[in-house]
């Protein structure tokens, strides 16, 4: 047991277990959303997009979750198993979405529409936080961004049954 955090080995065990599952559910469910958005007419592009690090002074690449092409709009989705993060985790993950964004944009125009999602619906902790921060991004990049929760984002691609089938 720990000082801070007193867990029993067997909780602690049990807790990793959940995570990997959570991760392994994570990556099927972002194999299993291409899918869908192929057979409805989105064309994938590549996830891995070059962005120029000016802190690093160095080219890296960032991989996207969704990307994909339909009716000459790029549809960048990030997405996340749920929406329970405590505020360094959120903080982050909104800078990490402003640098695909603007890679994006750099590389593709501003004929782009942003997504970040979370699968579980019943999760949604810091939604006026994520609200807030893509309409500033939204703003100062002149491209539409939504927050969305489970079926929210098939409702605006317009194709409310996938989730039905999930």
């Amino acid at each position: 047991m720990g000082i801070f955090r007193p867990t029993k080995p067997k909780t602690k065990l049990l807790q990793n277990l959940l995570t990997s599952h959570e991760i392994k559910f994570g990556d099927a469910f972002e194999c299993l959303i291409e899918q869908y958005l192929k057979e409805h007419n989105f064309s994938p592009l590549s996830k891995k997009i070059p962005y120029y690090n000016k802190d690093k002074e160095k080219r890296e690449s960032l991989e996207l979750d969704q990307f994909a092409k339909k009716d000459n709009t790029y549809y960048f989705i990030e997405q996340k198993m749920r929406d329970d993060h405590d505020s360094a985790k959120k903080r982050g993950q909104i800078d990490n979405f402003e640098r695909k964004l603007e890679a994006l944009i750099h590389r593709y125009g501003e004929n782009i529409q942003g997504y970040f999602y979370f699968i579980d619906e019943g999760l949604d902790k810091n939604q006026n936080y994520y609200k807030e921060e893509l309409q500033k991004l939204s703003a100062d990049y002149g491209v539409p961004l939504s927050l969305r929760y489970g079926k929210g984002l098939f409702e605006s691609l317009n194709i409310p049954q996938v989730w039905a089938e999930f």
